[in-house]
């Protein structure tokens, strides 16, 4: 049986919004020159982009991150990130549609 996280990530990648799936586009067969993964689990957590040899999760945040306990949803996730040596990025989905060259 799969773990939860591999599951739900699973479906998410299925599930991708726009802005995701944009700047998908953009990192996806190491044309930054890093490799990405897309909705990888971390931990009890799923990321939307993480690259591995940087330790740099890069998350893409749409409207709803600013309600209800969504922002304290986010700091729980960022401090477990930081506690386990990862970097979080944090890129707002309408800086993605806005200019997708500037935020990669």
């Amino acid at each position: 049986m799969l773990r939860p996280e591999v599951s739900l990530a699973r479906r998410l990648r299925r599930e991708m919004s726009l802005p995701e799936v944009l700047l998908w586009e953009h990192l996806r067969g190491q044309k930054t020159g890093f490799k990405f993964r897309h909705q990888h689990p971390l931990g009890p957590y799923v990321c939307d982009f993480y690259c591995a040899a940087a330790k740099l999760a890069v998350e893409v945040d749409g409207e709803f991150h600013g309600r209800g306990d969504r922002a304290q949803r986010d700091a729980d996730r960022d401090r477990f990130f930081a506690q386990n040596g990862h970097r979080v990025l944090r890129v707002a989905a309408g800086d993605v549609l806005g200019d997708i060259e500037a935020v990669v």
